[in-house]
């Protein structure tokens, strides 16, 4: 008895020494990103900006008001002129730069603060974080309150699933009544949108739309097959996602051009809801085929260090295991990239709008620099530059009404901007490398954004970001 009484105060103590250890983890890599603390920021006081001698792409239209002033004042745009007077305005002489809405990504997985400032140093100002969790709710709020400097962040709810779609990351839902009440909780707790994701049949999907719209929640919606594609075109679902999907699932895993046109009548038929395309997803997949060396390139050292050890690490094996098995695999996913090109070309055609997304943040897309992979490609599908540049401001600031403030230089509008060397309407590379960006009229000048990204590279927080996935694991689903 005395033997076991002594074995239960030595484990009683190792168990606290380890509670302690992670504890004091979680701490070291909280207090490893305070330099995105506001406090910590160059002039993050300042209040009130005059840019003079800027070029101002507006995306009102496709041209840009020469030689003008900008004045805004606690992260608003208060006036644009050819002359302003403001008193006490910080000024900033752009010497012909030109002035661009920050950019918009629809579709991330934000997986530490360490990624908030990359984003900002691509010029990516706001971003629609799907897969929410608590942790993602944490930082909304540290945003919300001024006390990060980090884009404007919105997060959905964690992923909905059917009561047969199993997996570590899923919340399944296995009754209509559990379906109802999981909403109303969400909202409770915070969250700006409601995911679905697969296996969701019709009743169970039914109760989730009904609660949604009671909730005044919009839906972001990965289709689920138990329901027809055509069912997700409703009001409350404002994007659908993956272009992939429309060749998984309307198209029966056919290239198929004629069923594509009946898929694109109803995104015609339908504006309110949007395809959130995330292009660079199968663009990945064949890159990895191609490229041996593609995980420890520069690039993929911006990933989180959990997701490249568990997930980029995972896809690389799998596909590469594939490629061995199917000589016929490469061909094959080329081909349905170039499928997906073919429905934006489609989309374009037909005049329907879509939103650039790129899921960020898992396999090997990159935060930030991934958006700028995803406007190239939607370029290579036919659309100009300023058609391009919309996909990522004026289409994105339309989908919700709580983005509505952004995407146009305009007064009243949120002074998210990027100031760039070059015009992004001749050159769509200039936005992957602002001079300065202005996230809530707060400017932030290349040096810090390029020490935002050198944070960013190789960080050590491993274990953090695992404690961080448990917790949701443990308590959230």
């Amino acid at each position: 008895m005395k033997t076991l009484k002594k074995c239960l105060k030595y484990f009683s103590i190792l168990l606290s020494l380890i509670v302690l250890f992670l504890i004091i983890v979680l701490i070291i890599d909280t207090q490893k990103t305070n330099y995105l603390k506001t406090e910590n920021i160059e002039n993050s006081a300042v209040s009130t900006y005059l840019i003079k001698n800027v070029n101002v792409v507006t995306m009102t239209k496709d041209t840009v008001l020469p030689n003008k002033m900008v004045a805004f004042e606690n992260g608003i745009i208060t006036k644009i002129a050819d002359s302003i007077s403001v008193k006490n305005a910080t000024v900033i002489d752009a010497n012909g730069k030109f002035l661009s809405p920050g950019l918009i990504d629809m579709h991330v997985h934000v997986w530490d603060k360490y990624e908030l400032g990359l984003y900002l140093s691509y010029g990516v100002t706001t971003v629609r974080n799907l897969w929410g969790r608590k942790m993602h709710l944490r930082i909304k709020n540290k945003i919300n309150k001024n006390e990060l400097i980090a884009p404007n962040f919105y997060t959905t709810t964690p992923k909905l699933t059917g009561p047969e779609y199993f997996g570590d990351d899923n919340v399944n839902v296995l009754t209509a009544e559990e379906a109802t009440q999981k909403i109303k909780n969400y909202k409770r707790d915070g969250y700006d949108f409601v995911k679905t994701y697969y296996g969701l049949p019709q009743d169970i999907f039914d109760a989730i739309i009904a609660q949604s719209i009671a909730s005044d929640l919009d839906i972001i919606a990965h289709p689920t097959p138990k329901v027809a594609y055509s069912y997700h075109f409703i009001p409350q679902i404002k994007t659908i996602e993956h272009a992939e999907d429309i060749v998984q699932q309307p198209l029966n895993y056919k290239l198929d051009t004629l069923k594509l046109k009946e898929v694109i009548n109803e995104y015609y038929k339908h504006p309110a809801t949007k395809l959130s395309p995330t292009l660079i997803v199968y663009y990945n997949i064949y890159n990895m085929m191609m490229d041996d060396a593609i995980l420890s390139n520069d690039l993929t050292k911006l990933i989180n260090p959990l997701i490249q050890m568990v997930d980029s690490k995972a896809q690389f094996e799998r596909w590469n295991t594939a490629k061995k098995n199917d000589t016929s695999l490469v061909s094959r996913i080329k081909a349905q990239h170039e499928f997906h090109l073919k429905i934006l070309t489609e989309l374009h055609k037909k005049g329907v709008s879509f939103v650039a997304s790129t899921d960020a943040g898992i396999g090997v897309t990159v935060p930030g620099y991934s958006l700028h992979q995803e406007l190239a490609l939607y370029k290579e599908a036919g659309l100009n530059n300023y058609e391009v540049i919309k996909t990522a401001t004026v289409n994105a600031s339309e989908v919700h009404a709580i983005l509505a403030n952004q995407g146009t230089i305009e007064v009243g509008k949120v002074a998210n901007l990027l100031l760039l060397n070059k015009n992004p309407l001749e050159d769509l590379s200039t936005l992957k490398k602002p001079s300065t960006v202005f996230i809530k009229g707060i400017a932030l000048k290349r040096k810090t954004l390029d020490l935002f990204k050198e944070k960013s590279i190789d960080r050590s927080n491993l274990i953090a970001s695992g404690l961080r996935y448990l917790e949701y694991l443990l308590f959230e689903r």
